[in-house]
């Protein structure tokens, strides 16, 4: 049986790290488009199909966004909590992935209705054992909710 084709929006600032992400989830072979934005300003444009992203297809509507937080513009918190405030968003599940270990923004995330947390592993293999986990995980064990563009 073939797999449905996901749509996993990154959200990160750096472009090595959005590499090195895109890399990861080529090498985890699951059937997926992976879009980046760069900051929290970009993220809620995409969502709510305002400005350069007026005319993106439907299916381009994400199934997971994986979010950085500490971003130029609008930081990934501002975003999580604009994203978890709308009903029209508020069920797309929202993974952070970042450089942050701290405390604080772990529980700032889950307290403003963070999917799950995960600090960015060091190597490369570290990041590919992050997007198989999360391929399996998010795409292919959970039943996501139905992809409705707002």
């Amino acid at each position: 049986m073939a797999q449905k084709l996901v749509t996993i929006l990154l959200v990160e600032d750096d472009p090595e790290d959005s590499y090195l992400i895109g890399e990861a989830f080529t090498e985890s072979r699951i059937p997926h488009k992976l879009v980046t934005v760069t900051d929290g300003e970009e993220l809620m444009d995409y969502l709510k199909r305002r400005g350069q992203f007026a005319e993106m297809p439907a299916w381009l509507h994400p199934d997971l966004i994986l979010l950085d937080l500490n971003m130029p513009c609008k930081d990934g918190r501002e975003a999580l909590s604009e994203i978890k405030a709308d009903p029209d968003l508020r069920r797309i599940p929202v993974v952070v992935l970042t450089n942050s270990s701290d405390e604080d923004d772990i529980m700032r995330s889950y307290d403003l209705g963070v999917s799950g947390f995960i600090t960015k592993p060091v190597s490369f293999m570290g990041l590919l054992n992050v997007a198989q986990s999360l391929s399996s995980y998010w795409l292919q064990i959970v039943t996501l909710p139905p992809n409705n563009p707002a």
